[in-house]
């Protein structure tokens, strides 16, 4: 059963007509129904592509977070063949937050890491909702330090509305971790690619989105921090988490604007949800044309290339 977001409403109760018709004509064959159902579908097809076309910057956000997005082990499923996950930090324990391992994508062997939310309560419980703790950052480090030594291109998929906040998190060391898997990424010598596939939230997401290429969803969003954290900072309100949003540009078309970002990936009309396979494999198509741009680069070229593009986000040259 497909969830409707607030602003698709009107979309709901028009898919629930024609739904409610096609159930009628197999209930009784004899009734000719066809032509209303068309009438109906192209209408709701129409309305589906006007929507989606003039998307504010909060129904993005909540596009970002729809339940029904391809999450991390969907794509692993589908784009990656003998798949080997590597768990543990070797210091503390598993975080099923953040999952990664070996595989072979496309006839090439990679390493794959990214956060996975889980589809329902249980797995979401279990994945804790794709909020990392230290001990899943830690085995991320230990992924880009396997990666380089085997000379493999490393793939990071984002989705994750930041690193688990709980004092756990905090006695283990939580800024610590984030900061060295960051460190770790910007060091790897070796292709990194990024695709923010759904929320990027926080240091939780930078964490493992440092990258020689990032890719940003159409409809995925990617922040300092989430939109509800930032208005109770600012405005002591999680009220205005809509003003918040808007105001941070966390879009990927406001992001690509500021450089932050190197592409954006179109998602199917409706988004990413409507079309999992289809979005899946364009995905496995970006994954696959940006390690092979970096083809041929040697270690120190690519982490000098990488160094120099995250410096120049901060750079100001005045004339």
């Amino acid at each position: 059963m497909h969830t409707y977001l607030e602003f698709e409403k009107p979309l709901a109760e028009l898919e629930g007509k024609i739904q409610e018709l096609k159930g009628l004509a197999h209930q009784d064959p004899s009734v000719s129904i066809s032509d209303e159902v068309e009438k109906l579908e192209a209408k709701a097809a129409q309305l589906l592509s006007n929507t989606y076309k003039n998307l504010e910057t909060w129904q993005k956000v909540q596009v970002a977070r729809h339940p029904n997005r391809p999450h991390m082990i969907d794509y692993i499923d589908q784009l990656v063949e003998d798949f080997t996950p590597l768990c543990g930090d070797r210091q503390f324990g598993e975080d099923p937050a953040i999952l990664g391992g070996m595989g072979r994508f496309r006839g090439r062997s990679v390493v794959i890491m990214g956060h996975e939310k889980g589809h329902d309560m249980e797995s979401r419980m279990h994945h804790n909702f794709g909020m990392a703790r230290p001990e899943g950052y830690r085995k991320a480090v230990r992924l880009m330090d396997m990666a380089e030594r085997f000379n493999l291109p490393l793939v990071m998929l984002v989705d994750t509305a930041g690193a688990y906040p709980g004092i756990g998190g905090e006695e283990r060391g939580q800024a610590e971790a984030i900061a060295r898997s960051t460190d770790r990424c910007l060091s790897v010598k070796t292709p990194s690619v990024c695709v923010v596939i759904g929320e990027g939230g926080s240091g939780g997401a930078v964490a493992i989105a440092t990258a020689s290429r990032i890719i940003m969803l159409e409809h995925s969003i990617y922040t300092v921090a989430s939109p509800e954290a930032s208005a109770s900072i600012l405005w002591r309100s999680s009220d205005k988490a809509k003003d918040a949003a808007t105001a941070m540009k966390v879009t990927a078309q406001g992001l690509l604007d500021l450089g932050v970002i190197d592409r954006i990936l179109p998602e199917p009309i409706g988004g990413a949800h409507r079309e999992r396979v289809q979005m899946i494999r364009e995905v496995g198509d970006a994954i696959e044309e940006e390690i092979r741009g970096m083809e041929g680069l040697n270690g120190d070229a690519l982490v000098k290339a990488r160094r120099e593009k995250f410096l120049a986000m901060g750079r100001i040259v005045e004339e």
